[in-house]
């Protein structure tokens, strides 16, 4: 455990493009403090998602201190706040944190025990850090949102399509959806996509870039029982409503750039769901534990081999460079798996 009270960390002062240096820089800032249910973790890798160049683009205005972005990390507990239960000094854990607070683009990294968890045992850093917001996404979306049941039995005769089955939220939902017994359809546009999804479990492949129904058709179904979209909501929308069943349910983690006629799916009162992982630990809600305990599952599904890791790509060391490299490739919108950087420059 490092005495130093400062920690390298990576973060910006305002917004530019990402092709200016000052779009993400190296900082020296102050080591935090745990207070409460704080977890301190010293970060040994961390994961960058779209939801990072999202947010850096909201920029930084009014603030003298630099924003620190990342929301993926898995890392060592070094310290606890006075209130904590869950876990000790020592601990190995992952979590991706909160948008109201520090992101994890630092040395050290302060986290409400409520929403981290034990590691999976049988990855290293760089492999649990790849999975920690897409895997509560992918649950929550699934589990809670759209209300699938865990039971095979269940779900007999049910399907599912995912619309960007080959990212990062989609690798893991392929996988839950699949453990849960539904049939499932994946929307890839590449060969290597497709490919991907299908050794994800995803049963068969269609293209988010041609009408969905006669590509369903083609696969012996008229419509699907639940829809996960994951990639452009308002693109896609009047294809999901011809898609989806009567009474069946959609859900998507993306918000809409434009106004889309909801009435395309009053006549088959089909429900519409948003999941935004950072719901919980934003607003502190009451279940806020249940990314804890999703995460603890989601763990000892890894273990078991039930649920594949979904790392393709490592870089090192952490610094300002190699993370402007990292937001290009997610904000490029077709990455496949997930994108990890480990190891503080020293």
């Amino acid at each position: 455990m490092s005495n130093r009270q400062t920690m390298k960390a990576v973060g910006f002062y305002r917004y530019v493009p990402l092709t200016d240096p000052e779009s993400l820089v190296d900082l020296e800032i102050e080591k935090p403090v745990p207070a409460g249910r704080d977890l301190l973790v010293e970060v040994k890798a961390i994961s960058v998602n779209k939801a990072d160049e999202d947010v850096r683009s909201w920029g930084n205005e009014g603030n003298d201190a630099p924003k620190i972005l990342g929301w993926d990390a898995a890392g060592i507990v070094i310290g606890t706040g006075p209130d904590c239960t869950l876990f000790k000094p020592g601990d190995e854990v992952y979590y991706a944190g909160s948008l109201d607070r520090p992101g994890c683009n630092s040395e050290f990294h302060l986290v409400d025990e409520r929403i981290a968890a034990l590691k999976p045992a049988s990855l290293d850093f760089a492999q649990a850090a790849a999975l920690p917001l897409t895997s509560i996404t992918a649950w929550e979306g699934l589990y809670e949102r759209l209300g699938i049941s865990r039971s095979e039995q269940d779900n007999r005769n049910k399907s599912i399509l995912i619309i960007g089955a080959a990212g990062g939220v989609g690798s893991i939902a392929t996988q839950l959806a699949k453990l849960a017994g539904l049939t499932v359809i994946g929307t890839a546009s590449r060969a290597e996509s497709a490919q991907w999804a299908k050794d994800h479990g995803a049963d068969h492949i269609i293209s988010h870039k041609e009408a969905f129904v006669p590509q369903l058709k083609e696969l012996g179904l008229e419509t699907v029982d639940y829809i996960f979209c994951l990639y452009d909501t308002a693109g896609h929308f009047e294809q999901m409503a011809e898609a989806i069943a009567p009474q069946g349910k959609i859900c998507s983690i993306v918000p809409l750039n434009q106004p889309v006629n909801l009435d395309l799916i009053f006549f088959k009162s089909v429900s519409f769901h948003w999941e935004l992982m950072f719901t919980k630990p934003q607003f502190k809600t009451e279940d806020m534990i249940g990314q804890h305990r999703l995460l603890q599952a989601v763990a000892d599904l890894v273990d078991a081999g039930k649920v594949k890791p979904t790392l393709t790509q490592r870089l090192e060391p952490i610094n300002a460079a190699n993370l402007r490299l990292a937001h290009e490739k997610a904000a490029a919108g077709n990455m496949i798996g997930k994108l990890v950087l480990e190891h503080f420059q020293v």
